[in-house]
């Protein structure tokens, strides 16, 4: 999903909306999002929802566009199977929904409802295992939470409803189960609303494939369905005056599949215009990761009247059509609606996904010197500030699950980083892997789910790279200290944090050399520790050296300069002088211990221990003056001692 931000402007002008409309609009999401904050602040994951797996709904949704107050009449008819003794169920749904009935086979069954749960008295117990269904009738004015749960609207003037569940809106306007924990294996969707408004015919769009369309009394009924597993925030509904038709992937080959665009009539040559890319973008994701994941349904687009976009599973919602936006909200039934996040402390995976995908649209169509540009902005709006991780520290505060800087653009750049330290055929093998996993494959994933999978693939440990990069808030600053003598060029690279949660990013560093002669060398320089030391030899007299000129990596303030490069001097902590006892030699930070041995006052040595030995037992040698030598990876230590 895209949050909304100062370009809601931009975007509701390019879609015909007077300058009225578009002040009202953002005083509007402004004042509601006060109140939507306020309302999340004591929000917490459902565990009266736990014990059960939701196999089924029909929902049965009764609108009206052109009533000016939000209204639903809903009959919900789920089936579930009980993952442990039950005397009775509980789905997510507010208060301001009045429940009218609960029914199990013809039997009314009783019910609480309480500020924000429906709790139903089972009439006996359901044993675990067991299949079982009810239907619940309700009617009310729905709630608003999130980013405008339901909405009633116009668009030039049209009446329009549409709705927009995510994080916390489902329960806002039907009885669900909300949490990250449970998709619904299928579902039938039946809209029922005024066929003609003001002389107006409208239609009805929604997840799936359009079964059928009936009119009866002058009310029409749409009726989708959805055999895929969804999860409830993704399920939507929108009924306005609009025009529709196709475009289509894979257009006259075996695999061809319908784009379905429902638009406002007022933008159709815009849209008409504008959406035809999505079949490019969809056949690059497949030849990149895997196939559309719902082509036995369709993929399509329906504008609404919100200044962004939402990933509906095979519905996305538009406020507009531009390409990044379309990319974006494509590549969210890959990463998001096929696998979920399943937490939205992992929004990333979610959001950098969908952002990066974006990028690599740019990459594809427009070339590397567009891409790289692409990531100079992404790096720019990430070091913007100081802090900040990807991983989200508060879930009950939409601004900071869906905050661009670093669910998006940082999460975005995590994953162009993991591809540049893995390469490129480890970094996408491992993401293909990953959305064919059965065991996350429509269903849910967390960080370390992705993060085993690209370990696996590349055989590489990231426990490291993501304790800085996803963990790990801020960003380094790097110094390099380049000379060059006769055929060696020698490169120091050193580092700073903005941020005291990482203590050093470890990450390979991209290095160009340029020569006097129009000579170019691509280093890659494995750097974990600061200080650390590089020699390359060369055949040429180096004018230049650039630091990440493709910009690979998050990154500020960085600097180059030529001269002497002063060799790091290796430190261990400091050892007693006079000496007894057993005692271990230990390290600083950055420095790996490999070896000791030791020389008497005549230089004869006295003891050798490798690596694997570091603790030294002083009272086995003779009193006396000795000579310490410790090898580490940055070089040899000495030190005289008394052993006493």
């Amino acid at each position: 999903m895209k949050k909304i931000s100062l370009t809601v402007f931009a975007l509701l002008a390019a879609i015909n909306l007077s300058s009225q409309d578009v002040y009202d609009n953002l005083r509007r999401f402004i004042r509601q999002e006060r109140q939507h904050a306020e309302m999340l602040k004591n929000f917490k994951a459902n565990e009266n929802t736990t014990n059960y797996d939701l196999k089924y709904h029909r929902l049965e949704f009764t609108v009206d566009p052109s009533n000016p107050q939000p209204y639903i009449e809903g009959t919900v008819t789920s089936y579930w199977i009980a993952t442990e003794e039950m005397n009775s169920i509980t789905f997510d749904m507010v208060n301001s929904l009045d429940v009218i009935s609960v029914t199990q086979r013809g039997n009314n069954l009783s019910f609480t409802q309480n500020t924000s749960e429906l709790v139903i008295d089972l009439p006996v117990t359901q044993g675990v295992n067991v299949l079982d269904s009810l239907t619940i009738q309700y009617a009310g004015s729905p709630g608003n939470s999130g980013f405008d749960s339901f909405v009633r609207s116009t668009h030039n003037g049209v009446p329009v409803i549409w709705t927009l569940s995510e994080p916390y809106g489902a329960r806002d306007w039907w009885p669900c189960k909300q949490d990250l924990i449970d998709k619904i294996d299928s579902v039938d969707i039946y809209i029922t609303y005024p066929a003609v408004i003001n002389g107006q015919n409208f239609k009805a769009a929604s997840n799936g494939l359009l079964v059928s369309e009936t009119v009866n009394a002058g009310m029409k009924t749409s009726h989708w369905r959805h055999n895929y597993p969804i999860p409830a925030y993704l399920i939507a509904i929108a009924v306005t005056n609009y025009s529709v038709y196709n475009d289509y992937a894979y257009e006259g080959t075996d695999s061809e599949f319908p784009i379905t665009n429902y638009v406002f009539p007022e933008n159709l040559s815009y849209a008409q215009g504008a959406t035809p890319i999505t079949a490019d973008y969809i056949e690059l994701f497949g030849d990149l990761f895997e196939m559309y994941p719902y082509s036995e349904e369709k993929y399509g687009h329906a504008q609404f009247g919100w200044g962004g976009g939402m990933e509906h599973t095979t519905m996305t919602f538009m406020g507009g059509f531009s390409n990044g936006l379309i990319a974006h909200e494509l590549a969210h039934q890959w990463f998001g609606d096929k696998v979920t996040c399943g937490s939205w402390h992992d929004i990333w995976l979610n959001e950098g996904f969908a952002t990066y995908l974006t990028g690599l649209t740019v990459e594809h169509f427009e070339g590397n010197t567009a891409f790289v540009s692409w990531r100079d902005s992404k790096i720019s709006n990430i070091t913007s500030e100081n802090g900040g991780s990807v991983y989200c520290t508060d879930t009950t505060n939409i601004w900071r699950i869906f905050n661009g800087r670093l669910s998006y653009n940082k999460g975005s750049m995590v994953l162009h980083m993991l591809r540049y330290k893995l390469g490129d055929e480890d970094f996408y093998q491992a993401l293909r892997n990953y959305l064919a996993d059965p065991q996350l494959s429509y269903g849910y994933a967390r960080t370390e789910d992705l993060k085993q999978h690209l370990e696996a693939q590349s055989g590489l440990d990231l426990d490291e790279f993501f304790d800085d990069w996803y963990m790990g808030e801020g960003y380094p600053s790097y110094q390099i200290h380049w000379n060059q003598t006769g055929n060696n060029v020698q490169i120091k690279i050193n580092q700073t944090q903005s941020h005291p949660s990482v203590s050093y990013f470890e990450m390979p560093v991209p290095i160009v050399l340029y020569g006097t002669g129009d000579e170019e060398l691509e280093l890659r320089l494995e750097n974990t520790y600061d200080g650390q030391i590089f020699n390359q030899t060369v055949d040429f007299t180096v004018a230049q050296v650039a630091f990440d000129p493709q910009k690979h990596l998050i990154s500020k303030n960085n600097t180059v300069t030529i001269g002497a490069v002063e060799a790091s001097i290796p430190r261990i902590e400091p050892l007693p002088n006079p000496i007894s006892g057993q005692v271990t030699i230990r390290t600083v930070p950055g420095v790996h211990f490999e070896g000791i041995r030791i020389y008497n006052e005549t230089g004869q040595k006295i003891l050798e221990q490798d690596k694997e030995h570091p603790i030294v037992n002083f009272d086995s040698l003779p009193r006396g003056l000795v000579l310490l030598r410790i090898d580490t990876d940055k070089g040899e230590i000495i030190k005289k001692l008394v052993v006493e």
